[in-house]
């Protein structure tokens, strides 16, 4: 996701990685109105800042797609490099403690 700050009509002004004030809006990568004012626009940090969100997308558009092929014994995972293979554990294990904390998160709010 990327942050965009709007002119006085509506219309994207800014893109950026993170918020910039307090009306900054998240905007999906794929949003047709973003992808416009890119078309448009002539600022390299803009079209870095879109670009980056997507590679972020598709980073997980691969993990998925190789645990598809371990998963259906097209490749087995120890054929792949052993730096994917760290990777690939690393990122396993951070996704399973967010899981575990936003799991705990939704257990506390039942309690109030």
């Amino acid at each position: 996701m990327v942050y965009v700050n709007r002119g006085e009509k509506g219309q994207i002004i800014g893109v950026f990685n993170s918020p910039q004030n307090d009306e900054s809006q998240l905007i999906s990568p794929q949003a047709p109105e973003l992808l416009e004012f890119l078309g448009q626009s002539n600022r390299q940090e803009d079209i870095q800042t879109i670009l980056t969100a997507s590679d972020m997308a598709m980073v997980r558009v691969i993990e998925d797609l190789v645990n598809t092929l371990i998963d259906k014994g097209v490749i087995i995972f120890t054929d792949l490099p052993e730096a994917a293979q760290q990777k690939l554990v690393q990122r396993e294990k951070i996704r399973h403690h967010l899981s575990s904390l936003e799991n705990l998160m939704n257990e506390d709010e039942g309690l109030l």
